[in-house]
């Protein structure tokens, strides 16, 4: 589980293909805090260590994660938003993470708004996942605040700190980004659908 409040940024080293898996290289400065068998967020997507190098480690991930997630645009050099597994006991700043991402959206706008911007993301209705204005979502990891939820796209405010700490500075309109939605709403969805 985690909270969607991003520790740090690592950097893309090395991607292998492996039959249908996907071994990626990341470089990071939490490295030398991490154990094999441990999970790390990348991008909002929970993945295992599998082995560690110097500033160095190697994660896997299987085919159905790679179907429904960004992973499959990963480049060499591109920047991940970390984040490790919360701590039982610690303060929960953003919101219930799992770590799973639901779909992916598409970067529809940026605005900048006086110091801080505003980014829209759509996504696919046909999934049915929505939002709600005020509630909870996750780009790539980050813990965000929904404004302006519509049936199939929403935005976010985004702050300098955030902006400049997350690979949100990266992001062009058409960038694909990672999305898992409030595990809260997504059960209270699935409970309203099952008594139609």
């Amino acid at each position: 589980m985690f909270t969607g409040i991003i520790e740090t940024l690592g950097i893309v080293k090395e991607i292998k293909k492996d039959q249908d898996n996907v071994h990626i290289t990341v470089s990071s400065a939490i490295t030398h805090e991490l154990k094999i068998d441990q999970s790390v967020a990348h991008n909002g997507v929970c993945l295992t260590v599998v082995a560690i190098n110097n500033d160095e480690y190697t994660v896997t991930a299987i085919r159905e994660t790679i179907e429904k997630t960004n992973l499959a645009d990963w480049l060499v050099g591109d920047l991940l938003n970390l984040e490790r597994a919360m701590k039982l006991g610690d303060r929960l700043d953003g919101h219930i993470v799992q770590g799973h991402v639901d779909q992916t959206g598409i970067c529809k706008s940026i605005e900048e708004a006086n110091g801080s911007w505003y980014f829209t993301f759509e996504y696919d209705k046909q999934l049915n996942n929505i939002t709600i204005e005020k509630g909870s979502i996750t780009v790539n990891g980050v813990s965000l605040t929904v404004v302006n939820s519509k049936e199939n796209e929403f935005s976010v405010a985004i702050i300098p700190y955030t902006y400049e700490h997350t690979n949100f500075k990266s992001f062009k309109i058409g960038t694909k980004i990672n999305l898992e939605f409030d595990v809260v709403g997504k059960y209270v969805a699935r409970l309203s659908s099952l008594r139609h």
